[in-house]
């Protein structure tokens, strides 16, 4: 292991992350650099079994998490610092001892913005949704390219997924078109493999729906409207118990369902939505507020009266957005009081 440092103890270090090389840089107490060493993946744990609890900074990417857990265990306090929070800590030049430097000094500051640490289980069910995200991606992308194919040879089918799913099969055994058999051959393979996707799409479904189904938490995030099983789940993964979340419009502002602010000389100027954060949880936000929109029976939940008055002054696309914000304060709500649940009070007993 490489020859450290060890007159001064170090209050906090900071990390520079790589596949298989690690910058490591300590902080004095003073905020003083008394340890520049660099380790392989398979020494860094060693150092920081040896080394005493200390602060442990390292920049929120690919691979920290992991990283987090382990040296957590082992006694230190580990924060998780986003990426755009670091880089004015660095001075002048780059290179990876002062990008660590930059890290540790990050990690000690006060009013320093961290990342929440992931169980391995929150790591799973994100994986999951990243994984149905995708497919659901290249399955939009394979139908795209069929219809594109068809339509070079003069057939125009419907929009919609499941028209599509209707009219090709009629428009492959239809032999008076224009399809060439080449064509028509590749067409009807990629349309085997659409169904093989769908298959695998509605495994993984049914799989995060089991899950919902047996987290006492999830189950109370259903109760919210707009919130299925994919949101409920979506959420859990993301941000976990929210307590790292002062308030509920923390959680709003971090998922990027706020206004952005560009305010001086004392006037304020509010701008469009920030959309910040974890996109994929805000777009299944958005998209359960607008269904809620839609079908909220209204005079049967305490929330048609503030629709109705929210609907009359703006647009509903706006609506729909101030809508989500307001789901995901509640969700706050739901994660960090236990038991707390959504009840669908009489607007005339609000």
């Amino acid at each position: 292991m490489p020859k450290c440092n060890v007159q001064r103890r170090a209050a906090a270090y900071g990390i520079d992350i790589g596949k298989n090389i690690f910058h490591v840089v300590g902080l004095g107490s003073d905020g003083v650099p008394v340890q520049k060493v660099r380790f392989r993946r398979d020494t860094l744990l060693q150092f920081f079994e040896r080394a005493a609890p200390a602060i442990v900074g390292m920049e929120s990417c690919a691979g920290s998490q992991w990283l987090a857990r382990k040296i957590q265990a082992l006694g230190h306090k580990v924060r998780l610092i986003p990426a755009q929070f670091v880089k004015p800590y660095v001075k002048s030049n780059k290179s990876d001892i002062i990008d660590a430097e930059a890290i540790a000094e990050a990690a000690t500051r006060p009013t320093m913005r961290f990342a929440a640490l992931k169980s391995e289980e929150q790591a799973d069910l994100q994986a999951l949704h990243r994984v149905r995200d995708q497919m659901i991606g290249t399955r939009t992308r394979l139908i795209n390219q069929m219809r594109a194919f068809c339509l070079e040879y003069g057939i125009a089918l419907r929009q919609g997924a499941g028209q599509f799913k209707v009219d090709l099969p009629l428009v492959l055994e239809d032999q008076s078109n224009d399809l060439s058999p080449a064509m028509r051959k590749l067409i009807a393979e990629l349309f085997s493999d659409l169904r093989q996707l769908e298959k695998r799409i509605s495994d993984v479904t049914r799989e995060i729906e089991a899950i919902a189904s047996r987290e006492d938490v999830a189950r109370r995030l259903m109760t919210i409207p707009g919130i299925g099983a994919l949101g409920a789940t979506a959420l859990l993964a993301a941000v976990g118990c929210g307590r790292q979340f002062q308030k509920a419009r923390d959680l709003a502002a971090w998922l990027g369902l706020v206004p952005r602010e560009y305010s001086t000389g004392g006037k304020q100027r509010l701008l469009g939505i920030s959309k910040r954060g974890n996109r994929y949880v805000r777009k299944l936000l958005v998209h359960g507020a607008r269904s809620c929109f839609r079908h909220l029976d209204r005079t049967k939940d305490r929330l048609g009266s503030w629709l109705d008055g929210l609907q009359a002054r703006m647009h509903p696309n706006k609506a729909v957005v101030a809508l989500a914000a307001k789901i995901a304060r509640i969700v706050w709500v739901v994660l960090t009081k236990p038991g707390a649940l959504y009840e669908r009070r009489d607007p005339a007993f609000t």
